[in-house]
C-alpha cells in the first residue's frame, strides 16, 4: 500500500513539473531574425545578426500585460538574394514570430515586404536604406536615415570640398546600390557639379579593369560607388593599381573596417562614406555605455571577433540593429500583446532613444533622423570628420 501511495505520489510530482514547464515555456516571444548570413551580403548580415544575439543577451525578456516573456530569435537566412528572401521570409511567418528584425539589404527587404504584410508581421529594418523598403508596405519600419538623405549628404560633401567631375559606379540589378547612385548623381548636378561618366557592374563580378579604365579616361576626381563590403576592396585595389588616384566616396556599407583590411591600408586611404554612427562619440551615455559592453562582448570570444570582421570596431548596421532589437521589445510591452497587427500600431507611436539616436517613426515608418556622420580612412582606420544636419 505505501508502495503504492508513493508511486502515486511520484506521479503527481513529475506531472506538476512537466505543467509548470509547460507553463514556462509558453511564456516565449519569438522575434525573428532575417539577415543575409552568406552570399553578397553576408558579412554585413553577420554583423547585424551577431548584434542580436548581444541585445538578447542583454534584454533576454519583455513584459505583456503583466507577464514576463522570454525573448526567443529565430534566426533565418536570406543568401543576400531576392527570391530566397521570400522563402525565409515564409518560414519566419510559419515558425510563429510576433515580430522580425532585418534586413541588411534592401533588396531583400523589399522582396520579403509583402509576405510580412500579409501575414501582418512587422518588420523593423536596420540599414536597408531604399525608400521602396516601407513605401506602400504599412509593416515595415526601419531606425536608418534613407539613401535621398545620404546620397545628398555625400553630393555636398564633393561639392563642398571643391570636386567637381565625378564618376560613378554602381551595381546592376541592386536597389541599394543603384538607388543611391541616382540620389547621388541628382544632388551633385543640381549644385553645379559633373558626373563625368557612370558605369555598371554585374552581381559576383570580380574583376572591374574595363570599368575602372573609362574611370581613368574621364579623369575624375572622385569616385562615388555605394556598393557590398565584398566589392569595395576589389575597386579600390584595381584602381589603385591602375594609377587612378581619384578619392573614393561612398554610403553607410563602407563603414566597415573589413575593407580598409581586404584593399589594403594604403590604398584606402583617404577614402570617405557615410555612416550612422560612430563608436568614438562619446556625446550620449546611452551610446558610451552600448560600446564599452558590446566590446566586452566581442572579446569575450574569439569567434564572435572573427564574425565581426576580425576586430572589435562597431559598425554603424551593428549599432542599427541594437536599436532595432530594442524597439521590437518597446513595441511589444507597449502593444500588451503578441499580436502582429497591435505590435504594429504600436510602433507608429514609439519614442526611444537608441544607440545611433532619437527614435520616432514618420507615416511611412521610416526613421525620422536627420543626421550623418562623414568619416574618412586616414593611417588605416576610420577617422570622423563631421556630422551633416538638414535643415
Amino acid at each position: 500500500m505505501k508502495k503504492r501511495l508513493a508511486t502515486v505520489v511520484a506521479a503527481l510530482s513529475l506531472a506538476a513539473m512537466m505543467t509548470a514547464g509547460a507553463a514556462a515555456d509558453d511564456n516565449v516571444v519569438k522575434i525573428g531574425v532575417f539577415e543575409p548570413l552568406t552570399g553578397e551580403n553576408g558579412g554585413g548580415g553577420v554583423q547585424e545578426a551577431q548584434a542580436a544575439e548581444y541585445a538578447n543577451e542583454i534584454r533576454p525578456t519583455v513584459t505583456v500585460d503583466g507577464v514576463e516573456y522570454k525573448v526567443e530569435l529565430d534566426v533565418v537566412d536570406n543568401k543576400s538574394d531576392k527570391t530566397e528572401a521570400v522563402t525565409a521570409a515564409q518560414k519566419l511567418v510559419s515558425d510563429g514570430v510576433s515580430a522580425v528584425i532585418g534586413t541588411y539589404g534592401s533588396g531583400c527587404a523589399i522582396a520579403a515586404g509583402p509576405t510580412f504584410a500579409e501575414a501582418k508581421v512587422p518588420a523593423i529594418g536596420a540599414s536597408c536604406t531604399n525608400p521602396q523598403v516601407t513605401l506602400g508596405c504599412d509593416y515595415y519600419f526601419r531606425v536608418c536615415f534613407l539613401d535621398p538623405f545620404q546620397g545628398s549628404v555625400m553630393a555636398q560633401y564633393a561639392y563642398d570640398e571643391g570636386i567637381t567631375k565625378v564618376a560613378v559606379i554602381s551595381q546592376l540589378g541592386d536597389d541599394y546600390s543603384a538607388g543611391l547612385a541616382n540620389f547621388f548623381v541628382k544632388k551633385f548636378t543640381e549644385l553645379g557639379g559633373q558626373v563625368v561618366t557612370e558605369q555598371q557592374f554585374q552581381t559576383n563580378q570580380s574583376d572591374f579593369k574595363a570599368i575602372l579604365t573609362e574611370v581613368k579616361a574621364s579623369e575624375a576626381e572622385a569616385i562615388f560607388a555605394p556598393s557590398s563590403i565584398t566589392t569595395a576592396p576589389l575597386l579600390i585595389k584595381q584602381a589603385r593599381e591602375l594609377g587612378i588616384e581619384a578619392t573614393f566616396m561612398a554610403g553607410d556599407t563602407w563603414y566597415n573596417s573589413t575593407i580598409i583590411e581586404n584593399a589594403g591600408a594604403d590604398y584606402a586611404e583617404g577614402m570617405v562614406c557615410s555612416t550612422f554612427f560612430d563608436e568614438a562619440d562619446t556625446s550620449s551615455e546611452v551610446t558610451s555605455n552600448f560600446v564599452a559592453g558590446y566590446k566586452e562582448w566581442l572579446n569575450a570570444d574569439s569567434s564572435r571577433i572573427e564574425k565581426n570582421g576580425g576586430n572589435d570596431a562597431i559598425v554603424g548596421n551593428s549599432a542599427l540593429l541594437f536599436d532595432a532589437y530594442n524597439v521590437a521589445c518597446d513595441a511589444i510591452e507597449a502593444a500588451g500583446s503578441l499580436d502582429g497587427e497591435a505590435i504594429k500600431e504600436a510602433l507608429a507611436g514609439i519614442e526611444s532613444e537608441g544607440v545611433t539616436g532619437k527614435i520616432t517613426f514618420d507615416e511611412n515608418g521610416d526613421a525620422e533622423k536627420d543626421t550623418a556622420y562623414i568619416d574618412i580612412v586616414e593611417g588605416g582606420a576610420f577617422k570622423f570628420l563631421k556630422t551633416v544636419t538638414v535643415q
